[in-house]
C-alpha cells in the first residue's frame, strides 16, 4: 500500500484533504517533522497562506530543507495551491523571499481589471494539455474545478504545463513532470472531478516508484 504523507506546518485546515484521500481509498498521515519524510512514498503539500510566511514557518519547523531535498531527488510530489506556487523562484506577494526554485518562473498577482474580483474564488474552466493525458484520463476536457487565490505562477517552461485557465489573464493552472504534479485549484473541493484527478495522480505517481 502506497504511504501518503500530507505536509503540515501548522497553517490551514488539512481535514478536507485527508478526507478526500480517504474517500479514494488512500489514507494519508500528517508530516510534521523531518523524520516523517523517511516513512512515506508520496508527499502532498496542500498549503494555504502567504508565500513568505509559509517559507518562514517551514524553515522554523525544520521542514524546508527536507522538502527541498525531496523535490530535488525527484521523489513523488503532489502540490495544491501554495504547494504549487512555492515550487517557483519568487512571488510578488513577498519580494526578496526565495521559493523552492524547482520550476522556472515567478508568481504574479492578478490585476483587478475589467471588473474582476480578487481573489479569484469559485469554479473556473480548466483545459487539459493532451500530451499529459495520463494524469487526467477519464475527466472532461475542459473541466471545471474550484479556485481560491490572488496569485498565479507565470511558468517559464511551458513544456511543464498540465492545464490552463483564464481569469482576465490566461495562466498555467497546473504543471506535471514524471514524478510531480502541482495545481493551483483545489481538487479536494472540486467534487467528483477533483477526486478523480487525485486518484489518477496517486496511481500515476505510484507507477513511478
Amino acid at each position: 500500500m502506497l504511504k501518503l504523507g500530507v505536509l503540515d506546518y501548522g497553517a490551514g485546515n488539512l481535514r478536507s484533504v485527508l478526507n478526500a484521500f480517504s474517500t479514494i481509498g488512500h489514507a494519508a498521515k500528517l508530516v510534521t517533522e523531518p523524520s516523517h519524510f523517511d516513512s512515506i512514498d508520496l508527499l502532498v503539500f496542500p498549503g494555504q497562506g502567504a508565500f513568505g510566511d509559509s517559507v518562514r514557518i517551514l524553515k522554523e519547523t525544520s521542514l524546508w530543507d527536507p522538502l527541498r531535498a525531496w523535490l530535488r531527488a525527484e521523489k513523488p510530489y503532489l502540490g495544491i495551491c501554495l504547494g504549487y506556487q512555492l515550487l517557483f523562484e519568487s512571488s510578488e506577494e513577498c519580494p526578496g523571499i526565495e521559493g523552492l526554485s524547482i520550476a522556472p518562473g515567478h508568481v504574479r498577482k492578478f490585476r483587478a481589471e475589467h471588473g474582476l474580483k480578487i481573489p479569484h474564488m469559485g469554479w473556473n474552466q480548466v483545459s487539459w494539455v493532451k500530451e499529459k493525458s495520463a494524469w487526467w484520463q477519464g475527466l472532461p476536457n475542459p473541466g471545471h474545478l474550484y479556485f481560491v487565490h490572488s496569485y498565479y505562477p507565470e511558468v517559464a517552461d511551458v513544456s511543464l504545463a498540465l492545464c490552463r485557465t483564464d481569469y482576465g489573464t490566461p495562466f498555467i493552472s497546473g504543471i506535471a513532470k514524471e514524478r510531480l504534479i502541482a495545481v493551483q485549484f483545489h481538487p479536494e473541493k472540486s467534487q467528483e472531478v477533483g477526486l478523480k484527478l487525485l486518484k489518477n495522480s496517486v496511481e500515476h505517481l505510484a507507477s513511478k516508484l
